[in-house]
């Protein structure tokens, strides 16, 4: 299933937006924008793919999204049956790239919120005190504007600076064209294994790109990575085999030989072991796709300044 491209209007007297979402389901579809994305949900429980990764959503979720990431947020079924006691509500913060100019980015003060804003594009679930800190700081945002408004965006950036009570969540082999930056040595070996998965890599030849002998290069590699080569390799293919596994109609089989896999028992193996599913099976849950509202169904969007009602 291709993703859609969502054009998301921005409020030109602010430098970010931030509204809160609340209807009986979430409706977006498998979508994806220019802007960055926190999604805090307040109400509602349900199943979230971002990227290739699927994962259970309840009350307190908290997720970063860099650009161009395909995502959903799909209620359980329940929600959907029209219950007048069940209700989907999250506060949602867009903002785009150097929203504050390249300047003020540039500064030696913001290295570790870029540093952060390129692990977004993998997606960020935010756990912990961490994500009760930021959910505290969303909801009191609703009531702020002007210099109130962005600092406290800034404070939620410095919170995640100073903590590490995070997971990332799409692969690399799903990322594999944001992620072939060749500006150092790890950069480089990364690279490699993105441009170079779908055949067999020896360890001789990528140890080659690092410079290093075969040892210094798996211990090096291990330390960066905290998993072996041979396991990062699987994960970049089986995140590569979820990209077409959503978007493409090919047989599971030719998927797999597409993604570096020499047969189909070992595809098979590697991608329940990394996906606790099968390929099929992993087919027909990021197949998914939000029932239409019906005659009776409304959507409700309530930023910091208008509401607005769709029936």
């Amino acid at each position: 299933m291709k993703a859609l491209q969502y054009h998301i209007p921005l409020e030109l007297d602010k430098s970010f937006i931030i509204f809160k979402e609340e209807g009986p389901y979430f409706p977006c579809p498998w979508h994806y924008h220019s802007e960055f994305e926190l999604v805090l949900v307040n109400k509602s429980t349900g199943m979230r793919q971002v990227g290739d990764h699927i994962g259970y959503f309840m009350e307190g979720d908290l997720v970063l999204m860099g650009p161009s990431l395909p995502h959903i947020w799909t209620n359980d079924p329940q929600y959907f049956k029209g219950k007048k006691n069940l209700t989907a509500e999250a506060t949602v913060i867009h903002f785009v790239e150097n929203f504050l100019g390249t300047c003020f980015f540039n500064l030696p003060e913001m290295e570790p919120v870029n540093n952060l804003l390129k692990l977004s594009k993998h997606g960020i679930v935010i756990k912990g005190n961490t994500r009760n800190k930021i959910a505290a700081l969303m909801h009191e945002m609703q009531g702020m504007s002007g210099i109130q408004r962005l600092a406290s965006l800034l404070s939620i950036f410095d919170i995640l600076c100073a903590n590490n009570e995070y997971e990332l969540l799409a692969s690399p082999g799903y990322l594999k064209q944001g992620l072939l930056d060749c500006s150092d040595k790890f950069s480089k070996v990364n690279a490699y294994i993105l441009r170079n998965f779908d055949r067999d890599i020896t360890l001789n030849e990528v140890a080659s790109v690092a410079n290093m002998a075969v040892s210094t290069f798996c211990n090096y590699f291990k330390e960066h990575y905290r998993i072996t080569f041979v396991v990062y390799l699987n994960k970049v293919r089986v995140g590569h085999a979820c990209k077409l596994l959503g978007e493409q109609e090919e047989y599971v089989v030719e998927i797999a030989y597409k993604c570096g896999f020499n047969n189909l028992a070992n595809f098979n193996r590697q991608f329940r072991k990394i996906k606790n599913m099968t390929p099929s099976e992993y087919r027909k849950t990021s197949n998914i796709n939000v029932p239409q509202v019906g005659s009776s169904g409304k959507w409700v969007v309530i930023s910091n300044k208008t509401s607005a009602e769709m029936a």
